[in-house]
């Protein structure tokens, strides 16, 4: 168990770098974004919602393609992207622009 542990803490992506703090430290955007789906939508912002998903969407990327891989900076990152996406069709629907389309398709 103890050198299992000692393994981790030295390990490329262990606690020693800024492979595991990074990530650690991007959770609270996703923990923001969990507790901002209780607020109403209008309070939401349509640009800085739009902004954290492309924000989210390249930094998975970046996750899977450095080296070593970044798993816990990608899981932090997609799981952000899903709350950022659900805020942002909060937004769409409290703006209106969902409704528009379902009636367009109406007539």
């Amino acid at each position: 168990m103890a050198s299992a542990f000692r393994a981790f803490l030295n390990s490329p992506v262990g606690p020693k770098t800024t492979h595991f703090w990074g990530p650690i430290a991007n959770w609270g955007f996703v923990v923001a974004g969990l507790v901002d789906t209780q607020k109403p939508p209008d309070m939401i912002s349509g640009n800085m919602t739009a902004v954290m998903c492309v924000y989210s969407g390249l930094f998975m990327r970046f996750a899977w393609m450095v080296q070593p891989r970044n798993y816990l900076l990608l899981a932090c990152h997609a799981s952000n992207e899903t709350v950022q996406l659900y805020q942002l069709s909060r937004w769409a629907k409290s703006q209106g622009y969902l409704q528009k389309k379902e009636e367009a398709k109406e007539q």
